[in-house]
């Protein structure tokens, strides 16, 4: 793959403290950056236009629902990209490495690329204990049901957006990227891992930082794989 278009997908909520800092530090192989502003009530929507990224709402909260309208709107470019990159509007991850994450598609014609936080170094504090047990649960799970060797639920990855379509992606909430990872498994994509580094996050979680979206979570990732079994 020579010289792709690539885009980028960043679901955000209240992320005005962290938003700004994350675009700007996108590289410049990148040709549009989507932030889908998820019904937030800060300043999301103005720091990302600010910064230079197109803007869309959804108001329907959740993750993947994000993530479903962001796909919609880039659907209807004159120009498909090659390749999609979802990123966090946290600052949890480094926008820098988004060049090693592409690279296998790019250089060995993978399909889909997860940023492996548990491969790469990860700041103290960065991950709890729920987030670690839970990753490592639900990839073990994976590996024993689905014969798949993922190490992480990593936000932070790339796919070709031709093999995006054939996943008919449908959760709006939790399950979001364990069911692309699932489904990728199913249908045979060629799938790999790279190491990304990890810091903590601007702000508080939406999901580890509350019981509430704790056991949200827990409980939809366990449900999809069941459900994709």
């Amino acid at each position: 793959m020579k010289n792709p278009i690539i885009d980028i997908l960043m679901p955000a909520y209240n992320e005005q403290n962290s938003v700004q800092q994350v675009i700007m530090e996108i590289p410049d192989v990148v040709r549009h950056i989507l932030v889908v502003n998820n019904n937030s009530n800060d300043d999301t929507k103005t720091y990302a236009q600010q910064a230079g990224a197109m803007v869309i709402d959804e108001p329907q909260r959740g993750y993947g629902k994000a993530c479903l309208s962001g796909i919609a709107h880039i659907a209807t470019f004159n120009t498909a990209p090659d390749i999609l990159v979802f990123l966090d509007a946290d600052y949890s991850d480094y926008p820098a490495q988004l060049k090693d994450l592409i690279r296998p598609i790019i250089e060995d014609d993978y399909d889909l690329v997860i940023g492996s936080r548990a491969k790469g170094k990860r700041e103290s504090g960065s991950m709890t204990l729920p987030q670690l047990f839970g990753n490592w649960l639900s990839t073990t799970l994976m590996k024993w049901i689905y014969k798949t060797n993922y190490s992480d639920l990593g936000p932070f990855r790339a796919i070709k957006w031709d093999r995006l379509q054939q996943l008919c992606m449908e959760d709006e909430t939790f399950g979001w990227t364990i069911e692309m990872q699932i489904k990728a498994a199913k249908l045979g994509f060629k799938t790999t891992e790279v190491p990304v580094d990890y810091r903590q996050r601007i702000g508080i979680s939406k999901i580890s930082g509350t019981v509430k979206g704790v056991f949200g979570a827990g409980y939809k990732i366990l449900w999809t794989i069941w459900r994709y079994r």
